[in-house]
């Protein structure tokens, strides 16, 4: 008589790999140091006619938030390389993020505002998702393009010229700030209304 052997369990893919995992959680302790230090930066040496409550500002100081911010800055863009360099060569991007189409951004925009968007199935991005994290990776890559022009204006003229000017790049800088800091209230909005999206982010599933 054979003894039968029960048939081995296939593994389940994570959601999200170990490696985004881990970039991401990076990149939202690394984002909030820099957008707070740049807070206490344009509180010294304003863009804008108005200041950001200094409880807020990182640093409290023009010296003391350049010193957050440059310390924050090389861990955003080494982490940003690793994110970039593994969405791009695993295939993630095309994977999750395209394609991307008017109508269908606008098909899922009606729906989820009338709540009838489901998230039964979070490996999928719908056409909003889509369009916010390909919006807030070219924020993120128009934050760190200006702010080297605006830390190296000298060194890196052809930069500056590109965008423009300094006080341009600085109005660049400020503005892709804004989109990012946009982003991260609707998705830390969006991680309250659907708590598996955040458990899948720690746990990868």
């Amino acid at each position: 008589m054979t003894q039968s052997h029960p048939l081995p369990v296939p593994a389940v893919a994570p959601i999200h790999p170990m490696i985004v995992r881990i970039s991401h959680w990076t990149n939202a302790v690394a984002m909030l140091m820099m957008i707070s230090s740049g807070w206490a930066i344009h509180n010294a040496y304003p863009t804008l006619p108005f200041p950001f409550p200094s409880a807020l500002a990182l640093g409290g100081s023009l010296i003391g938030g350049l010193q957050w911010h440059f310390a924050a800055m090389w861990l955003v863009m080494a982490n940003g390389v690793v994110y970039l360099a593994y969405g791009l060569v695993s295939g993630r991007f095309r994977r999750k993020l395209l394609p991307v189409t008017p109508g269908a951004v606008l098909a899922d925009l009606k729906a989820a505002l009338a709540g009838r968007l489901g998230h039964e199935d979070l490996s999928h991005y719908n056409a909003v998702q889509r369009l916010l994290y390909l919006g807030v990776i070219v924020a993120g890559v128009l934050v760190v393009l200006s702010g080297l022009a605006i830390w190296k204006p000298v060194q890196l003229r052809p930069l500056v010229m590109l965008l423009g000017d300094f006080d341009m790049a600085r109005l660049i800088h400020f503005g892709a700030m804004s989109v990012i800091v946009g982003f991260l209230v609707v998705h830390v909005a969006m991680a309250l209304l659907v708590p598996r999206s955040l458990v899948a982010m720690i746990r990868g599933h």
